[in-house]
This record gives C-alpha cells, sequence and structure tokens, in this order.
C-alpha cells in the first residue's frame, strides 16, 4: 500500500511554507474559474529517473506527478497544461454530451492520493481523446499513469498503460505530431524503444534504439543517444546470454 501524502503534520515543509499551494485556473471547455493544488518547486527534488523518464523523488511523500492534470469541478473537463487551447469542430459538444452532462460535481483540488491522481490522469486521457488531442499528449498522459501503476506496485495495469503510451507515440512519430513540441523525434525514439524493452519485445525495441543513431546527429540529443546505446548493449548482452543457456 503507498502512503497517501500527510502535510498536515508538518514533516514535509521547509521553514513552516507548506508543500503544496493553490493554483487559479479558468476551464478550457466551460471558462468557469477554481483553484487547483500544485506542488511549489523547492520541495521537487529528483533522486533519480528511470530509463523511461519516470522521476523518483528524493522526497516519496511529495509526488509532483499527482498534480499535473486539472479536474474541472464544474463540468468535469479534465486536462494538462500541455494541451491546447483549440477544440476542433464538434469536440466541445460532444465533450459536454459525453463528459458534463453525467459529471457529478467533485473536487480533486484537494490533496491527492495516488487513487486520485490516477483518477485524474484517466479522465484527462478520456477528455483528451474526445477532444483529438495530438498523439504526443496523449502518449504523455498514458506513459504517466503506467508510472503510477509502477509506484502502486500493480504490473499488469502498468503494462496495460504502457501499450497505449506506445501505440500513441508510434502514432505521432508516423504522424509527425511532435513536431512544434518540447519532445524531440530522438526522444520519441527512445521511449518507443524502453517501452518495447519493458514489455519484452526485444526486436521492436532493438530497431527503435537503432533508429536514434541513423536519424540523429545533433549533438544537444547526445544524452538520449547515449541513453539508447547503453539499452543497445543492455539488450545484446540479454539475447547472448540467453543463447548460451
Amino acid at each position: 500500500m503507498v502512503p497517501i501524502p500527510n502535510y498536515s503534520k508538518g514533516v514535509t515543509t521547509i521553514e513552516g511554507i507548506h508543500p503544496l499551494y493553490d493554483k487559479s485556473m479558468e476551464c478550457l471547455l466551460c471558462k468557469q474559474k477554481s483553484t487547483t493544488k500544485k506542488v511549489r518547486s523547492r520541495f521537487v527534488k529528483v533522486s533519480k529517473y528511470d530509463t523511461d523518464f519516470c522521476p523518483i523523488y528524493a522526497d516519496s511523500a511529495v509526488n509532483a506527478l499527482y498534480y499535473n492534470i486539472f479536474v474541472c469541478p464544474h463540468c468535469g473537463f479534465s486536462y494538462s497544461e500541455d494541451f491546447s487551447r483549440y477544440f476542433p469542430p464538434t469536440t466541445m459538444e460532444i465533450i459536454m454530451e459525453k463528459v458534463s452532462s453525467q459529471w457529478v460535481p467533485h473536487h480533486f483540488s484537494k490533496e491527492r492520493s495516488i487513487k486520485d491522481a490516477i483518477n485524474t490522469y484517466k479522465l484527462a486521457s478520456y477528455c483528451g481523446a474526445l477532444k483529438k488531442e495530438k498523439h504526443i499528449i496523449l502518449a504523455g498522459i498514458c506513459l504517466r499513469i503506467a508510472w503510477l501503476y509502477r509506484i502502486h506496485k500493480s504490473k499488469e495495469q502498468e503494462e496495460r498503460f504502457l501499450k497505449f503510451a506506445l501505440k500513441e507515440y508510434e502514432a505521432s512519430y508516423s504522424t509527425g505530431d511532435f513536431s512544434g513540441t518540447q519532445v524531440s523525434e530522438a526522444r520519441i525514439l527512445y521511449l518507443a524503444g524502453d517501452i518495447s524493452r519493458r514489455l519484452g519485445n526485444e526486436k521492436a525495441a532493438i530497431k527503435y534504439f537503432s533508429l536514434v543513431f541513423e536519424s540523429q546527429k545533433n549533438a544537444r540529443e547526445a544524452s538520449i543517444i547515449q541513453m539508447a546505446r547503453d539499452r543497445f548493449q543492455e539488450l545484446k548482452q540479454q539475447l547472448t546470454t540467453h543463447s548460451l543457456l
């Protein structure tokens, strides 16, 4: 069981400052205003990252992942700051029909448990799909759900959402909808490789890692290229070991 953060005891405060603060938000859909909790940057201390960039926080009680999604308490529309403000034709009406008309007023504006966090991401994934958000955005949401299930030690659900994330990354790569975002081609190919590796598809992983080497000459991507080389060598070693058994 993953502990639910309890900031009321003051254990995680710095000089009496609470780790969480209220951020004012205006819903992209209904335009009503409300607040959502965010973690103050001084409390966000990452000790290391998993190979798929999942952050491991120095203080497990202060997990910024829990608070990336805003859920409008009025209409239920849920989104991250990466969502575009543009709604393609008819998508507003579809969201209002599928989400808002069935929404039971609920607040995610307080401290969140890991279960709360997972629910907010799932809501954002659903809203993002109805809104026809870019594949690269939906991929990031699915990957973060997988991370949360990893923290929760729910292997089956983690793999389920890794598969969803991989499908969206592949769609983003094939359509090029990552262009203009902070996610580079090398990062997408690397993530597709690492997710494939985690799902036990070594052949696909090697293909994607090889594409990182072939397609990227940019010195700014040096760290991604090195990570791909590391995973590639690990896979080769594993395959060699298995063939000798």
